[in-house]
């Protein structure tokens, strides 16, 4: 608490680099506020306001559980494929009036069930804007390059505005690389010594569009995209003991997809407004691999096309002064089909749920209320009910309906102007991943087949969270957030009877803990003039209960450990911006019927610069993975089911990438 009455005391001191909005709980930040960093685009003054964590947005079906937390214009762009971050480095930061910090709830604003979100207002006006940026990725270790290619451009006037876009870029895989491979025996002796040498690589295409006119009163809003996308992949694992030895595998992985997107807005008077949101996307994926080792050719291929049409209107109502109502409903239609074929030394071998057609309808109505009963207290409350009805046809044919009804209650204390309280208690409820429905491979590092499962429930949580957030030296914040989930219908892994796999499955109840930390601390107060360091990290513990052994273990893939940190300094009398980026390493760990996997990211740390020589040219310089980060993957095999069979191997491979040389010319226009 004295650490607590020192910052407040360095706040109410500090001259205000931002200012606060007639609404509680908001704070403005003007351009000169990013003046000296001198930023391109929305996106990189998002990546500067204090205290803000930014997420483009989760990867899963319908509108309202992708959000991520920025919006422009007080809306949340009607798309989902045409992902978040890119949108916002599209948006010129000479089309940026301010930025919004909303924390708690502000009127007319949607928080998406969010407790933060950064709103970018626009300016009014048009003229044409373009772009054009050229970069490559050189990797210093093997020679290979990655260039890359973006044009854009933007205009409009009298309320008509368009946008278009398309880029270019052929990219590299840095979790693959070479190193050696080692498998022991229970007693630490060697079973096999091997190397092996890694490379993946791609390229992708996409085409962006949009335009935004008046109409019938309101403003209609299409935008559009389109995009390939390749990935190849090789490895070579060479052993030397016990026996000279190759094994070799590849895969390709190819992606088409499109999307079209509309969203019309109105107002009716002061206090009512009502949104339409229509989407259609569709995607066209295929996955081949090979792989051959002494005495054994696999071949596994996985060809999926999967389609999604959602519809969703809100309406918004401001009763007064520091009451709204906000009301609503979504729906959609998702299907995905799926076929799958696993061939072991030319004989074709049968999968649970390899060839899989899954059909979902889904609709929700929810409705949301704000209350301001004094400057320093919001209280939000809102309800939906969700319906879904989910089929399968193929291997397995099933059907089966599911509601959910889900509560939240989200309040605010504005203590004092530099210190604010967030609680929050909600049910969320997770989206069934259609990929769970299929069988899927990685025969690279060992781990083998796992086949699919259609009947699974959505995994569902009672969530708790608390928030204090201190605001301090102008531009510096701390952000401590703690949660608590208790689980329930957990999604993990678990043993097929009598088919010798395991598959995605619902395992029980369980529980989470997470405490997350945001700092941003502006270097001046110590010295360091234009300098500022920022960070954040999350703890987190998991327990469910396994079901192959019975006891308590945490839950897979869950990461205990993330963390990052960020130095920035400007120095605007030379127009150069300069830093490094750390990103702490993690582990992550599955669990399965017959082994145990742990699979662990070493730190990853890039220097840069940028040099504007003209407010409408820039060059930046980065020197990535400075510390040459590898990437291990340890399996503990046991001779069968965890519960019963004693461990048999340890096969562990040490991955290493090397560094990376980025140079980017970008040119602005208008």
């Amino acid at each position: 608490m004295l650490i607590l009455h020192l910052l407040a005391q360095a706040a109410a001191a500090a001259a205000p680099e931002a200012a606060a909005s007639p609404q509680a709980g908001v704070i403005s930040y003007p351009p000169a506020f990013f003046a000296a960093f001198q930023p391109s685009n929305a996106m990189e003054m998002v990546a500067r306001v204090p205290g803000f964590s930014f997420e483009g947005g989760d990867d899963v079906r319908g509108f309202e559980g992708a959000a991520g937390n920025v919006l422009i214009d007080g809306q949340r762009p009607a798309a989902k494929s045409d992902n978040l971050e890119n949108i916002l480095r599209r948006l010129p930061a000479s089309q940026v009036e301010r930025v919004d910090l909303i924390r708690g709830s502000a009127s007319g604003i949607d928080m998406q069930g969010k407790t933060v979100l950064v709103n970018i207002v626009r300016k009014t006006g048009g003229g044409f804007r373009g772009l054009a940026a050229m970069a490559t990725n050189y990797v210093v270790d093997d020679g290979r390059t990655a260039p890359q290619m973006r044009l854009e451009g933007s205009g409009g006037s009298n309320g008509r505005a368009w946008e278009l876009g398309l880029s270019s870029a052929r990219f590299v895989d840095d979790s693959a690389g070479d190193g050696p491979r080692i498998r022991v025996s229970p007693t630490q002796g060697p079973l096999i010594r091997s190397f092996v040498e890694s490379a993946g690589d791609g390229f992708e295409v996409r085409l962006t569009g949009a335009l935004e006119t008046p109409l019938a009163g309101g403003k209609l809003r299409i935008s559009g995209l389109g995009a390939v996308e390749e990935f190849n992949y090789t490895e070579q694992n060479r052993s030397t003991f016990p026996r000279v030895s190759q094994e070799l595998d590849q895969f390709g992985d190819d992606d088409k997809e499109i999307e079209l997107g509309a969203r019309y807005s109105r107002d009716f008077g002061p206090k009512t407004s009502i949104e339409l949101v229509l989407l259609q996307r569709n995607e066209d994926s295929h996955f081949g691999e090979t792989f051959q080792a002494p005495g054994e050719k696999t071949f596994f291929t996985l060809d999926a096309k999967s389609g999604e049409s959602i519809v969703r209107n809100v309406l918004k109502y401001a009763a007064r002064d520091g009451l709204s109502f906000e009301a609503g409903a979504e729906g959609a239609y998702n299907w995905q089909k799926s076929q799958t074929d696993y061939v072991l030394n030319g004989a074709p071998i049968g999968l649970p749920a390899a060839n899989v057609k899954v059909e979902e309808k889904r609709g929700e109505v929810f409705g949301k209320a704000t209350w301001r009963p004094g400057p320093k207290w919001t209280l939000e409350a809102g309800l939906r009910q969700e319906a879904s009805k989910i089929t399968s046809a193929g291997d397995i044919d099933l059907g089966k309906t599911l509601y959910f009804t889900k509560p939240r209650l989200a309040v605010t204390w504005a203590a004092t102007g530099a210190t604010q309280v967030r609680a929050r208690f909600e049910r969320e409820v997770g989206q069934l991943d259609f990929d769970d429905f299929v069988a899927d491979t990685s025969f690279n590092t060992g781990a083998g087949v796992q086949a699919g499962n259609p009947d699974l429930n959505p995994d569902q949580a009672w969530v708790g969270e608390l928030t204090l957030e201190q605001r301090f030296w102008g531009k510096g914040a701390l952000v401590v957030t703690y949660r608590h989930f208790e689980l329930k219908d957990v999604i993990d892994s678990a043993p097929v009877r009598g088919a010798g796999f395991d598959a995605p499955a619902n395992i029980g109840g369980g529980t989470k803990d997470e405490l997350a930390v945001n700092v941003t601390l502006p270097l001046e107060r110590l010295g360091w003039k234009g300098a500022e360091l920022r960070g954040q990290a999350t703890r987190r513990e998991s327990r469910v209960t396994d079901p192959t052994t019975g006891q308590d273990r945490e839950i897979s893939g869950l990461r205990p450990l993330s963390w990052e940190v960020h130095l920035t300094h400007d120095l605007p009398q030379y127009r150069i911006n300069w830093g490094f980026d750390v990103y702490g390493g993690w582990r992550e760990t599955y669990y399965r019927v017959d082994q145990i996997t742990d699979r662990k990211l070493k730190t990853y740390v890039e220097l840069y610069a940028e040099w504007k020589p003209k407010p409408d040219l820039s060059i930046r310089t980065e020197l990535s993975n400075l510390t040459e980060r590898g990437f291990r993957n340890t399996r503990n095999v046991y001779a069968g089911p965890r519960d019963t069979a004693a461990l048999k191997l340890v096969d562990d491979r040490d991955i290493q990438f090397g560094r990376m040389l980025y140079v980017r010319v970008r040119k602005t226009f208008g």
